[in-house]
């Protein structure tokens, strides 16, 4: 078990180091982007520097493999789309001093766009002010300052209509390459950071490692060592990074779909009334960044989600039919250097419930290594995940009704005696709540905030109704 990890995931009062930080470093610089081909691939580095004090370079590099063509593109939507890339990877600099001003050295930005990425920031580290008791205002938490005044237009480009799907090595990302090879459209998996889970699921796919996109994405270790001295660290809007850089690879290959596997349950907030985790994966999220796509990058890629309509449990149905991807796949964030489950976690635990409805037991002991129903560390994650707390795991989790209803159907076809944690749970008010109340209805229901073309949105209600 990772002890870091899930130290990371406790609430602190960060709050006065917030104040003290921002006193003491007042700006954020992005000073720069760069971007050049060799032989072999396309790198990309940034600048950035807090005050004169810390400086950062991260770095980008994706393999050329005969899929990404420079000239496919105009050079100047290129710079644009490296520029942007840049403003959403720096917010994993920034959060270590909160300096309430960004200073942009290489970029023109519209009023709107400033709203845009404040927006963005807000939202997307919502988990991180949360978890370190930081209550910011949006109009006053950052200034964004561009000291060039004119951004760059955004430009139209020829794309064939094919597909780049994300693939992150966990079921939901399998389900849309499965999915999307019903339309009949060409895809091709975009692995981030490959490892062994991405490589198996897209190889199980059926595409093998020389026909992939593929991206590597390094954090300049001097954000580590500021880690390890105690500034502020925390959750980062990661799936926005990933969608900036999927539109570039999409472009560069010739690509007009970016294809994601967000679904409807990634709206449900993590907190009561409070930060969604899964902010960039949310419908909001989408919705804004296809709208700032198309206004200031290009409108010759598409941008969307198709399981969007779908909630968890659906999906986790859908999987349970692929079994050719069941000992292959890896949730666990834990254990994701090792491509492992730990077995501890909460992510473990409701991908568990999730499946547990449409797996046999002895198909989950295979996959997770033990029988999690009787675990009883994993009491207090339960509550979390059935909405007992205020608030549920800081994962990407399904909604309260969601675990609910899975609980309910695996209870209905376990026999007695039931295992620990379902015993507790069939004890409970919630288990008479939703046994039995709506279970179709949640594995039919087709959620209409969505982006999907009118023939992908036929295709994964057909995929539903088939089951």
């Amino acid at each position: 078990m990772n002890l870091r990890f899930f130290l990371s995931r406790m609430k602190k009062n960060q709050s006065g180091k917030y104040r003290q930080l921002r006193r003491d470093f007042k700006e954020f610089h992005y000073h720069s982007y760069q971007f050049e081909m060799t032989d072999h691939e396309l790198r990309i580095r940034f600048n950035y520097s807090i005050d004169s004090r810390f400086s950062f370079r991260p770095e980008t590099r994706i393999p050329l493999k005969g899929l990404i063509q420079m000239e496919s593109v105009p050079e100047s939507f290129l710079k644009n789309m490296v520029f942007n890339l840049g403003m959403i990877e720096l917010i994993s600099y920034w959060k270590a001093t909160c300096s309430p001003t960004i200073v942009i050295h290489c970029g023109g930005l519209t009023e709107e766009q400033v709203k845009w990425w404040k927006n963005l920031y807000f939202h997307g580290l919502g988990e991180f002010f949360y978890l370190n008791s930081i209550v910011p205002d949006i109009t006053s938490f950052v200034d964004i300052r561009a000291t060039q005044n004119h951004p760059m237009d955004p430009v139209s480009f020829h794309c064939q209509e094919a597909a780049v799907i994300p693939v992150g090595g966990g079921k939901d990302s399998t389900v849309s390459l499965e999915l999307w090879k019903r339309t009949g459209l060409r895809a091709t998996p975009f692995i981030l950071n490959p490892r062994g889970a991405t490589l198996w699921s897209a190889e199980a796919a059926g595409y093998e490692r020389e026909s992939l996109l593929e991206a590597y994405r390094t954090i300049d270790p001097n954000l580590l060592k500021l880690n390890e001295q105690g500034f502020l660290n925390g959750h980062t809007p990661f799936s926005a990074l990933l969608a900036f850089l999927s539109v570039m690879v999409a472009a560069l290959s010739g690509n007009r779909f970016v294809v994601l596997s967000n679904e409807s349950s990634a709206n449900e907030p993590t907190v009561r009334n409070g930060p969604n985790h899964q902010y960039s994966k949310s419908y909001a999220f989408e919705k804004d960044f296809r709208h700032y796509l198309c206004e200031y990058l290009t409108d010759s890629i598409e941008y969307f989600s198709l399981l969007r309509p779908l909630s968890e449990l659906q999906i986790a149905r859908l999987f349970a039919s692929f079994p050719q991807y069941h000992k292959l796949f890896r949730s666990c964030n834990a254990g994701s250097k090792t491509d492992s489950w730990c077995g501890k976690c909460p992510k473990c635990l409701f991908t568990w419930i999730m499946l547990s409805p449409f797996m046999e037991m002895s198909t989950l002991v295979d996959i997770f290594g033990h029988n999690l129903w009787e675990d009883h560390a994993l009491e207090s994650t339960l509550d979390q995940l059935t909405g007992k707390t205020s608030e549920k795991p800081f994962e990407c989790v399904g909604t309260v009704d969601e675990v609910n209803m899975a609980l309910a159907m695996s209870l209905k076809k376990a026999s007695k005696p039931y295992p620990y944690l379902l015993s507790r749970y069939a004890g409970s008010d919630l288990f008479h709540r939703y046994a039995g109340a709506g279970e179709e209805d949640m594995l039919q229901v087709f959620h209409s905030a969505h982006f999907l073309p009118e023939e992908m949105e036929k295709n994964v209600r057909k995929a539903i109704q088939s089951l």
